[in-house]
């Protein structure tokens, strides 16, 4: 039974202490956003946005491309 508690001490000082400091980077991205630069607000944040922002699109895109198909498809009837 105490090594059930014991057990239980050591994953509750896990969870709960932090082993390195964490830095806090909201000054610095706060600054990088509100840049007057030119860039949406979506691009901003660096090369990972702009692949991220191009694969939304894209999959957007063709779902919507997809659902239009299926729309048409469904408009006319099947031949026997």
């Amino acid at each position: 039974m105490r090594h059930l508690q014991r057990l239980q001490q050591l994953t509750l000082r896990a969870f709960s202490t932090t082993t390195r400091q964490m830095r806090n980077t909201v000054p610095e991205q706060q600054r990088i956003f509100q840049a007057d630069n030119g860039l949406p607000v979506h691009i901003k944040g660096g090369t990972v946005d702009v692949i991220l922002y191009r694969i939304t699109m894209t999959i957007t895109l063709a779902g919507t491309a997809y659902s239009l198909y299926c729309l048409l498809t469904a408009c006319y009837p099947k031949k026997k």
